[in-house]
């Protein structure tokens, strides 16, 4: 893909793996969408991944070879592999912010349209569970760590400069805010709304 091309979600294209990786993406939509419904059956804490693994029709040990613990089941999907080469993608004139700002567009456009009621759920969860709030914590360490990444690359710095992890990490904790308020404020204001906000004012500042 071209620099100068933006890129689509998703960015994972099934008729362009592999019977081997089209096999594995399966087994991770069905474990995945085995929790949500559990989860709105029963409740998140009641929720076992011996559970998840009988209604996925897999071993509770295929379901921690995919995911770790059951809280990254909730926190990660198709796009986490791939956010780095995405970013990459876009123009390496364009400030990094706005790079963000359109692949983060795109995401919540398909999200919201089509998985709505399991993007709500998710962002719910990061609020309201405890465990699951941890994990979006502890996880956002190492997505931190490709954000320098490409930051550095685009200021031509080193990854390690601290400058460039500050900002690395101001912008995840304000994405993980934003998500937070659409969530305790009950979905009231549109996600991708808010984001905007969020980003803009790691750009700016504070309003006034």
């Amino acid at each position: 893909m071209s620099v100068t091309t933006q890129p689509s979600f998703p960015p994972v294209d099934p008729s362009q793996l592999g019977l081997r990786e089209r096999k594995k993406l399966r087994t991770r939509i069905a474990i995945r969408e085995a929790t949500y419904r559990l989860i709105a059956e029963q409740g998140y804490e009641a929720t076992t991944v011996e559970q998840i693994a009988e209604a996925a029709e897999v071993s509770p040990s295929t379901v921690f070879r995919y995911f770790p613990t059951k809280e990254d089941i909730v926190l990660t999907d198709e796009y986490d592999a791939v956010l780095e080469d995405v970013l990459r993608a876009r123009p390496a004139e364009e400030p990094f912010l706005e790079s963000l700002r359109a692949i983060l567009a795109q995401a919540l456009e398909l999200a919201l349209r089509t998985e709505p009621e399991t993007t709500k759920v998710r962002m719910r969860l990061m609020a309201e569970v405890p465990a699951v709030r941890a994990r979006t914590l502890e996880s956002m360490s190492v997505t931190g760590r490709m954000l320098c990444r490409v930051i550095a690359e685009r200021a031509g710095l080193d990854e390690e400069t601290l400058e460039v992890r500050v900002y690395a990490m101001s912008i995840l904790a304000a994405l993980h805010e934003a998500s937070l308020y659409w969530a305790e404020t009950d979905y009231r204001d549109d996600i991708r709304t808010l984001v905007d906000r969020a980003l803009t004012t790691i750009d700016g500042g504070l309003p006034g």
